[in-house]
Protein backbone atom coordinates (compact mmCIF):
# COMPACT_ATOMS: atom_id res chain seq x y z
CA UNK A 1 0.00 0.00 0.00
CA UNK A 2 1.28 3.46 -0.92
CA UNK A 3 0.94 6.27 1.61
CA UNK A 4 1.06 10.07 1.43
CA UNK A 5 2.90 11.46 4.47
CA UNK A 6 4.21 14.96 5.16
CA UNK A 7 7.17 15.09 7.53
CA UNK A 8 6.45 18.59 8.90
CA UNK A 9 3.77 21.28 8.87
CA UNK A 10 3.04 24.25 11.11
CA UNK A 11 -0.21 25.72 9.78
CA UNK A 12 -2.82 28.01 11.28
CA UNK A 13 -5.04 25.00 11.75
CA UNK A 14 -8.68 25.12 10.73
CA UNK A 15 -11.44 22.94 9.33
CA UNK A 16 -10.54 24.29 5.89
CA UNK A 17 -7.00 22.92 6.14
CA UNK A 18 -8.17 19.59 7.52
CA UNK A 19 -10.57 19.29 4.58
CA UNK A 20 -7.77 20.14 2.13
CA UNK A 21 -5.74 17.29 3.64
CA UNK A 22 -8.55 14.95 2.70
CA UNK A 23 -8.86 16.35 -0.82
CA UNK A 24 -5.11 15.78 -1.18
CA UNK A 25 -5.42 12.23 0.25
CA UNK A 26 -2.78 13.02 2.90
CA UNK A 27 -2.68 10.04 5.25
CA UNK A 28 -0.44 11.49 7.95
CA UNK A 29 1.27 14.74 8.94
CA UNK A 30 3.91 15.45 11.56
CA UNK A 31 2.75 18.76 13.03
CA UNK A 32 4.73 21.18 15.18
CA UNK A 33 2.76 21.70 18.38
CA UNK A 34 5.42 23.68 20.27
CA UNK A 35 8.48 25.88 19.74
CA UNK A 36 9.62 27.88 22.77
CA UNK A 37 6.76 26.87 25.07
CA UNK A 38 7.61 25.31 28.41
CA UNK A 39 6.10 22.01 29.56
CA UNK A 40 2.83 23.40 30.89
CA UNK A 41 2.32 25.57 27.83
CA UNK A 42 2.99 22.55 25.61
CA UNK A 43 0.34 20.58 27.50
CA UNK A 44 -2.05 23.47 26.83
CA UNK A 45 -1.30 23.12 23.10
CA UNK A 46 -2.05 19.39 23.32
CA UNK A 47 -5.36 20.27 24.96
CA UNK A 48 -6.16 22.49 21.98
CA UNK A 49 -5.40 19.63 19.58
CA UNK A 50 -7.61 17.32 21.62
CA UNK A 51 -10.47 19.75 21.07
CA UNK A 52 -9.83 19.72 17.32
CA UNK A 53 -9.87 15.91 17.37
CA UNK A 54 -13.26 16.11 19.09
CA UNK A 55 -14.58 18.77 16.69
CA UNK A 56 -13.45 17.11 13.44
CA UNK A 57 -13.40 13.34 14.09
CA UNK A 58 -14.32 12.61 10.48
CA UNK A 59 -11.23 14.47 9.21
CA UNK A 60 -8.37 14.00 11.71
CA UNK A 61 -7.30 11.96 14.72
CA UNK A 62 -4.26 11.67 16.98
CA UNK A 63 -1.62 9.35 15.52
CA UNK A 64 0.70 7.47 17.86
CA UNK A 65 2.03 4.51 15.85
CA UNK A 66 2.52 3.67 12.19
CA UNK A 67 -0.56 1.47 12.42
CA UNK A 68 -2.57 4.67 12.80
CA UNK A 69 -1.63 5.54 9.23
CA UNK A 70 -3.31 2.37 7.99
CA UNK A 71 -6.37 3.35 10.02
CA UNK A 72 -6.28 6.81 8.47
CA UNK A 73 -6.27 5.36 4.97
CA UNK A 74 -9.07 2.90 5.76
CA UNK A 75 -11.29 5.57 7.34
CA UNK A 76 -10.50 8.44 4.94
CA UNK A 77 -8.92 10.60 7.64
CA UNK A 78 -5.51 12.14 8.40
CA UNK A 79 -3.40 10.93 11.32
CA UNK A 80 -1.75 13.81 13.19
CA UNK A 81 1.63 13.13 14.82
CA UNK A 82 2.97 15.64 17.36
CA UNK A 83 6.45 17.17 17.29
CA UNK A 84 8.45 19.93 18.96
CA UNK A 85 10.91 22.20 17.17
CA UNK A 86 12.90 23.00 20.32
CA UNK A 87 13.60 21.19 23.62
CA UNK A 88 12.01 23.98 25.68
CA UNK A 89 9.11 21.63 26.39
CA UNK A 90 11.31 19.37 28.57
CA UNK A 91 12.76 22.43 30.36
CA UNK A 92 15.79 21.06 32.23
CA UNK A 93 14.11 17.80 33.28
CA UNK A 94 15.02 14.62 31.40
CA UNK A 95 12.05 12.86 32.99
CA UNK A 96 9.71 14.93 30.84
CA UNK A 97 10.97 13.11 27.73
CA UNK A 98 8.96 10.03 28.66
CA UNK A 99 6.01 12.09 29.90
CA UNK A 100 5.74 13.93 26.59
CA UNK A 101 6.11 10.71 24.62
CA UNK A 102 3.21 9.31 26.66
CA UNK A 103 1.19 12.42 25.73
CA UNK A 104 1.86 11.73 22.06
CA UNK A 105 5.05 13.61 21.14
CA UNK A 106 6.96 11.67 18.48
CA UNK A 107 9.65 14.12 17.27
CA UNK A 108 11.77 16.67 19.13
CA UNK A 109 14.44 18.94 17.72
CA UNK A 110 17.50 19.27 19.93
CA UNK A 111 17.71 22.96 19.05
CA UNK A 112 15.97 25.66 17.03
CA UNK A 113 18.68 27.81 15.35
CA UNK A 114 20.33 28.77 18.69
CA UNK A 115 22.41 26.99 21.29
CA UNK A 116 20.21 24.97 23.63
CA UNK A 117 20.88 22.85 26.69
CA UNK A 118 21.30 19.93 24.30
CA UNK A 119 23.10 21.04 21.12
CA UNK A 120 24.09 23.93 18.86
CA UNK A 121 21.78 25.60 16.36
CA UNK A 122 22.67 26.41 12.78
CA UNK A 123 22.85 30.18 13.42
CA UNK A 124 25.51 30.02 16.13
CA UNK A 125 29.07 30.98 15.25
CA UNK A 126 30.65 28.17 17.27
CA UNK A 127 29.30 24.62 17.13
CA UNK A 128 30.35 22.69 20.24
CA UNK A 129 28.32 19.59 19.43
CA UNK A 130 26.10 17.64 21.78
CA UNK A 131 26.28 18.75 25.40
CA UNK A 132 26.48 16.38 28.34
CA UNK A 133 22.74 16.76 28.85
CA UNK A 134 22.21 16.40 25.12
CA UNK A 135 23.78 12.96 25.09
CA UNK A 136 21.67 11.85 28.05
CA UNK A 137 18.50 13.18 26.43
CA UNK A 138 19.30 11.44 23.13
CA UNK A 139 19.75 8.19 25.03
CA UNK A 140 16.40 8.69 26.76
CA UNK A 141 14.68 9.63 23.50
CA UNK A 142 16.05 6.43 21.96
CA UNK A 143 14.72 4.40 24.88
CA UNK A 144 11.13 5.65 24.75
CA UNK A 145 10.77 6.11 20.98
CA UNK A 146 10.94 9.89 20.61
CA UNK A 147 12.73 10.70 17.34
CA UNK A 148 15.74 13.01 17.38
CA UNK A 149 15.19 15.79 14.83
CA UNK A 150 18.16 17.94 13.76
CA UNK A 151 16.47 20.17 11.16
CA UNK A 152 17.66 23.45 12.70
CA UNK A 153 20.96 22.18 14.13
CA UNK A 154 24.55 22.97 13.22
CA UNK A 155 26.89 20.60 11.40
CA UNK A 156 28.97 19.12 14.21
CA UNK A 157 25.94 18.73 16.46
CA UNK A 158 24.04 16.95 13.70
CA UNK A 159 26.90 14.58 12.91
CA UNK A 160 27.35 13.81 16.61
CA UNK A 161 23.63 13.14 17.01
CA UNK A 162 23.75 10.70 14.09
CA UNK A 163 26.77 8.96 15.61
CA UNK A 164 25.63 8.95 19.24
CA UNK A 165 22.00 7.96 18.69
CA UNK A 166 21.38 4.22 18.83
CA UNK A 167 18.37 4.71 16.54
CA UNK A 168 18.17 6.56 13.21
CA UNK A 169 17.51 10.28 13.50
CA UNK A 170 15.49 12.54 11.21
CA UNK A 171 15.99 15.87 9.55
CA UNK A 172 12.30 16.44 8.95
CA UNK A 173 12.40 19.69 6.96
CA UNK A 174 15.56 20.89 5.21
CA UNK A 175 17.26 20.66 1.84
CA UNK A 176 20.79 19.89 0.63
CA UNK A 177 23.27 22.75 0.78
CA UNK A 178 24.52 21.87 -2.71
CA UNK A 179 21.19 23.16 -4.04
CA UNK A 180 20.70 26.19 -1.79
CA UNK A 181 23.17 27.68 0.75
CA UNK A 182 20.68 28.48 3.55
CA UNK A 183 22.28 27.89 6.95
CA UNK A 184 19.68 25.25 7.80
CA UNK A 185 20.32 23.22 4.63
CA UNK A 186 22.62 20.24 5.06
CA UNK A 187 26.07 19.43 3.70
CA UNK A 188 26.93 16.35 1.66
CA UNK A 189 28.77 14.95 4.70
CA UNK A 190 25.64 15.20 6.86
CA UNK A 191 23.44 13.70 4.15
CA UNK A 192 25.79 10.76 3.58
CA UNK A 193 26.02 10.04 7.30
CA UNK A 194 22.24 10.34 7.63
CA UNK A 195 21.66 7.88 4.80
CA UNK A 196 24.27 5.40 6.00
CA UNK A 197 22.65 5.35 9.45
CA UNK A 198 19.15 4.74 8.09
CA UNK A 199 17.95 8.24 8.97
CA UNK A 200 15.42 10.31 7.04
CA UNK A 201 15.50 13.66 5.24
CA UNK A 202 12.27 15.52 4.51
CA UNK A 203 12.55 18.03 1.66
CA UNK A 204 11.32 21.50 2.59
CA UNK A 205 9.17 23.79 0.47
CA UNK A 206 9.85 26.85 2.62
CA UNK A 207 10.71 29.38 -0.11
CA UNK A 208 13.76 30.84 1.68
CA UNK A 209 15.34 27.39 1.22
CA UNK A 210 14.45 26.92 -2.43
CA UNK A 211 16.49 27.71 -5.50
CA UNK A 212 15.07 31.04 -6.78
CA UNK A 213 12.79 31.27 -3.74
CA UNK A 214 9.08 31.51 -4.47
CA UNK A 215 9.89 31.28 -8.18
CA UNK A 216 11.51 27.87 -7.80
CA UNK A 217 10.38 25.51 -10.55
CA UNK A 218 8.98 22.11 -9.80
CA UNK A 219 11.55 20.65 -12.19
CA UNK A 220 14.41 22.13 -10.17
CA UNK A 221 12.88 20.84 -6.93
CA UNK A 222 12.47 17.33 -8.27
CA UNK A 223 15.94 17.28 -9.84
CA UNK A 224 17.25 18.15 -6.37
CA UNK A 225 15.32 15.19 -4.94
CA UNK A 226 16.78 12.83 -7.54
CA UNK A 227 20.33 14.03 -6.94
CA UNK A 228 19.89 13.63 -3.18
CA UNK A 229 18.60 10.10 -3.71
CA UNK A 230 21.89 9.30 -5.45
CA UNK A 231 23.82 10.80 -2.53
CA UNK A 232 22.08 9.17 0.45
CA UNK A 233 19.78 6.48 -0.92
CA UNK A 234 16.25 6.75 -2.29
CA UNK A 235 14.93 4.82 0.73
CA UNK A 236 16.02 7.59 3.13
CA UNK A 237 14.19 10.59 1.70
CA UNK A 238 10.67 11.99 1.90
CA UNK A 239 8.72 15.23 1.94
CA UNK A 240 8.70 17.64 4.90
CA UNK A 241 7.03 20.68 3.40
CA UNK A 242 7.42 23.04 6.38
CA UNK A 243 4.05 24.36 5.23
CA UNK A 244 2.99 27.33 7.37
CA UNK A 245 -0.35 27.85 5.69
CA UNK A 246 -2.52 30.81 6.71
CA UNK A 247 -0.13 31.90 9.45
CA UNK A 248 0.19 35.65 10.16
CA UNK A 249 3.66 37.16 9.94
CA UNK A 250 3.63 37.58 13.73
CA UNK A 251 4.11 33.82 13.99
CA UNK A 252 7.48 34.16 12.25
CA UNK A 253 8.55 36.43 15.09
CA UNK A 254 7.55 33.80 17.66
CA UNK A 255 9.37 31.07 15.75
CA UNK A 256 12.62 33.01 15.40
CA UNK A 257 12.60 35.17 18.53
CA UNK A 258 10.62 33.32 21.18
CA UNK A 259 11.77 34.72 24.51
CA UNK A 260 15.52 34.80 23.97
CA UNK A 261 15.84 38.34 22.59
CA UNK A 262 14.03 41.68 22.66
CA UNK A 263 14.94 42.55 19.08
CA UNK A 264 13.61 41.13 15.83
CA UNK A 265 15.64 38.25 14.42
CA UNK A 266 14.99 38.12 10.70
CA UNK A 267 16.75 34.79 10.55
CA UNK A 268 16.42 33.13 7.19
CA UNK A 269 14.68 36.07 5.55
CA UNK A 270 16.14 39.45 4.71
CA UNK A 271 15.26 42.60 6.65
CA UNK A 272 12.73 43.63 4.00
CA UNK A 273 11.08 40.19 4.02
CA UNK A 274 10.51 39.31 7.67
CA UNK A 275 7.32 37.35 7.09
CA UNK A 276 6.22 34.31 5.12
CA UNK A 277 7.13 34.51 1.43
CA UNK A 278 4.61 33.25 -1.16
CA UNK A 279 4.67 29.53 -1.82
CA UNK A 280 5.65 28.30 -5.31
CA UNK A 281 2.65 28.29 -7.64
CA UNK A 282 2.84 24.49 -7.97
CA UNK A 283 2.51 23.91 -4.22
CA UNK A 284 0.06 26.10 -2.34
CA UNK A 285 -1.40 23.61 0.13
CA UNK A 286 -2.16 19.95 0.88
CA UNK A 287 -4.08 19.50 -2.36
CA UNK A 288 -0.90 19.85 -4.44
CA UNK A 289 1.20 16.81 -3.49
CA UNK A 290 0.16 15.16 -6.75
CA UNK A 291 2.13 17.79 -8.64
CA UNK A 292 5.35 16.56 -7.02
CA UNK A 293 4.52 12.93 -7.77
CA UNK A 294 3.82 13.73 -11.42
CA UNK A 295 7.00 15.78 -11.82
CA UNK A 296 9.13 13.00 -10.33
CA UNK A 297 7.55 10.60 -12.79
CA UNK A 298 8.29 12.98 -15.67
CA UNK A 299 11.96 12.95 -14.60
CA UNK A 300 12.02 9.19 -14.93
CA UNK A 301 12.21 8.19 -11.26
CA UNK A 302 11.10 4.61 -10.69
CA UNK A 303 7.51 4.24 -9.42
CA UNK A 304 8.64 2.41 -6.26
CA UNK A 305 11.10 5.21 -5.47
CA UNK A 306 8.40 7.84 -6.03
CA UNK A 307 6.10 5.94 -3.65
CA UNK A 308 8.92 5.99 -1.10
CA UNK A 309 9.45 9.74 -1.41
CA UNK A 310 5.74 10.52 -1.17
CA UNK A 311 5.23 8.56 2.04
CA UNK A 312 6.28 4.93 2.16
CA UNK A 313 9.76 5.79 3.47
CA UNK A 314 8.28 7.85 6.30
CA UNK A 315 5.87 5.01 7.06
CA UNK A 316 8.73 2.55 7.49
CA UNK A 317 10.63 5.04 9.63
CA UNK A 318 7.59 5.63 11.87
CA UNK A 319 7.06 1.88 12.18
CA UNK A 320 10.61 1.30 13.40
CA UNK A 321 11.13 4.32 15.65
CA UNK A 322 7.98 5.34 17.54
CA UNK A 323 8.00 2.52 20.08
CA UNK A 324 10.31 1.74 23.02
CA UNK A 325 13.57 -0.12 22.53
CA UNK A 326 13.52 -3.86 22.98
Amino acid sequence: MTYMIDGLQYANWSEKIFQEMRVGAVDAVHVTITYHENFRETVHNIERWNRWFEQYPDLIFHGRTAACIKTARETNRTAIFFGSQNPSCIEDDIGLVEVLHTLGLRFMQLTYNNQSLLATGCYEQDDTGLTRMGKEVVREMNRVGLVVDMSHSAERSTLEAIEYSSRPIAITHANPAFWHPALRNKSDDVLRALGQSGGMLGFSLYPHHLENGSDCSITSFCEMIARTADLMGAENIGIGTDLCQDQPDSIVEWMRVGRWTKSIDYGEGSADKPGFPPMPNWFKDNRDFGNIRNALSDLGMAPSEIDGVMGDNWYRFFENNFGPLG
